[in-house]
């Protein structure tokens, strides 16, 4: 049990830290810290993907019983949702820290709403805490907790992790639709004022 903590629990420490710190990125106001948090998202996540491979590739390899095997068998799990970290996640993050980079000129260099619309992107963070939360199953079972040791508990366990998985990405979803709206010029009139973009109601001709 303690060989198979030794290997589950770095990997989910990793995958738990990428999903805080890619919560946060919206939230960063300034290009400098905005690209310093990217990098960091970066180097966790390519460290998380490349912990759950070797594991992965250990087991593929091994014929045995070893401590690595049992510790595979619990991350199966994060298999799906790391394939999508590494397909969409890392490709967005180095597009945002590229961006971030642009207009990171002084430290005190706003972020524009655009970027921070960016970084609030469902595909970036969402796949990241889905393969957080995926590590922590194994982690429980290995200390012996198993959320699916009955029949019982099997359906309601699925039941929760998904509906935990549909609210992260309605947060995301609606907190990026939220900054993508602020990085929008305002309408202007045929004065050049600005006018509001909220359709005229049946009283207005």
């Amino acid at each position: 049990m303690e060989s198979q903590l030794i290997v589950l629990v770095p990997i989910a420490v990793v995958w738990l830290a990428a999903g805080i710190v890619a919560d946060g990125l919206p939230r960063l106001d300034r290009a400098r810290a905005l690209r310093r948090r990217t990098g960091w998202l970066l180097a966790l996540t390519v460290t998380g993907l490349s912990m759950t491979a070797a594991v992965l590739l250990t087991d593929l390899a091994s014929t045995g019983d070893t401590p690595a095997d049992r510790a595979a068998a619990g991350l199966t799990l994060v298999a799906v949702p790391g394939v999508v970290v590494a397909a969409c996640a890392v490709r967005r993050a180095r597009r945002l820290r590229s961006g971030a980079r642009a207009l990171a000129t002084a430290s005190g260099t706003p972020a524009p709403y655009g970027l921070r619309a960016t970084a609030a992107h469902p595909l970036i963070a969402l796949p990241v805490q889905v393969t957080a939360l995926a590590t922590v199953p194994p982690v429980l079972s290995t200390v012996g907790v198993d959320l699916t040791a009955g029949p019982g508990l099997t359906g309601p366990a699925i039941t929760v992790g998904g509906i935990v998985v549909i609210a992260i990405g309605v947060r995301h979803a609606l907190r990026h639709s939220r900054l993508a709206e602020r990085a929008l010029p305002p309408a202007t009139g045929l004065t050049g004022t600005p006018v509001s973009a909220r359709p005229a109601g049946a009283l207005h001709v």
